[in-house]
């Protein structure tokens, strides 16, 4: 078995320490930017939570924290997968930023653009392991040409 470094470790642990700070922002800072920005803001979180959601419920017994494929992974590419390649990772960016324009703050905004610096290298990272195990995702990753959110990124 993998050690933890060798699985991806650093990148999970550097997730949780993000998304730790997200919460923590949201309960501590922010302003109210009116009806308008909390709108946008939930419909965000809401956009999020079922591409991550639908996400999780696709991957099924492939989920995994850690972006080094288990050993009985196969490649997923229905549901959410057909549209975005890191659907979980998306809605995760996509919530974020949502609580941050929900709350009207600026520093949650911020560690969302965090969030997407760093699922962008935890989804290179991992799509070389899933080529390394499977070679067809080279093919799916051609066919799915955005890697996090639905017709932007």
């Amino acid at each position: 078995m993998q050690g933890f470094t060798e699985r991806g470790g650093w990148w999970v642990a550097a997730q949780g320490v993000l998304l730790a700070a997200v919460v923590t922002g949201v309960l501590m800072y922010g302003s109210d930017w009116g009806l308008w920005s909390q709108m946008a803001g939930w419909t965000l979180v809401a956009a999020g939570g079922v591409l991550g959601g639908w996400g999780l419920v696709s991957l099924g017994p492939n989920l995994t924290p850690y972006p080094h494929p288990l050993p009985h992974a196969e490649i997923v590419a229905h549901g959410p997968y057909r549209l975005v390649r890191h659907p979980i990772y998306g809605g995760i960016i996509l919530g974020s930023t949502g609580l941050g324009v929900a709350d009207g703050n600026l520093l949650v905004i911020g560690l969302a653009v965090g969030l997407l610096a760093l699922f962008t290298g935890k989804a290179a990272f991992e799509e070389r392991r899933l080529v390394a195990h499977d070679p067809g995702y080279a093919t799916y990753r051609a066919s799915v040409r955005k890697a996090l959110i639905p017709l932007i990124w």
